[in-house]
């Protein structure tokens, strides 16, 4: 079901992942990991990675079953993704999407299991004027732990009624119910089917006029 009008009016803030809702990254990543694959003598493949989209990187790597040499696989996955950011393009009616939410004075946040760097990166190509950015940091469990989201809402003062997290992964939808706020899937992304109440097909659906 598609959010009515009702509903995001009533929202105060707006939380968004990165891969897969507002960008589409697929290709770069697809790229990235069959270069470290290769360079490294990995198993497996991208689709076997692409199910763990949406954790962080370690955290994919040891799904994986991968111990050795993290520290190198990562440092080489993230050159080569920046190397080629250009492979990364923008989700339709993202950009109609934030400048309708923020004439509406709604504000906006962004939480990722993406790195910072990469993250500032992206957010600079596309000219996408985040104020909160919540990427992976020391101290912090990643998703599906909701201690990040939870600090959105401490640092903007605002309760779990008020907040939405926009996603399209597994993880992503834990992560919302664990912070106890809605949540709503992006079909645009890495998962095709998820079991909640609302779903979008585009950012489109949510420009109301």
């Amino acid at each position: 079901m598609v959010p009515s009008e009702i509903f995001i009016k009533k929202k105060k803030i707006f939380i968004f992942d990165l891969d897969g809702v507002l960008i589409n990254s697929k290709k770069n990543m697809q790229l990235s990991w069959e270069y470290v694959k290769k360079k490294y003598d990995l198993n497996p493949n991208f689709q076997m990675y692409e199910k763990y989209i949406g954790l962080k990187f370690e955290k994919i790597l040891d799904n994986l079953k991968i111990s050795k040499k993290q520290n190198l696989i990562k440092y080489d996955y993230y050159k080569y993704s920046i190397k080629n950011i250009k492979k990364i393009t923008l989700m339709p009616f993202t950009k109609s999407l934030l400048s309708s939410l923020k004439t509406q004075n709604k504000k906006l946040a962004i939480l990722t299991s993406k790195d910072h760097l990469r993250t500032k990166l992206i957010l600079k190509k596309f000219k996408l004027d985040f104020k909160l950015v919540f990427t992976p940091k020391k101290g912090f469990p990643g998703k599906p732990n909701p201690a990040q989201m939870l600090k959105i809402l401490k640092k903007t003062g605002l309760e779990r009624k008020d907040a939405v997290y926009f996603g399209d992964m597994k993880v992503d939808l834990q992560t919302a119910k664990n912070a106890k706020i809605d949540f709503i899937f992006v079909k645009t992304g890495f998962t095709k089917k998820l079991n909640c109440k609302f779903k979008i097909r585009s950012f489109n659906n949510l420009i109301y006029r």
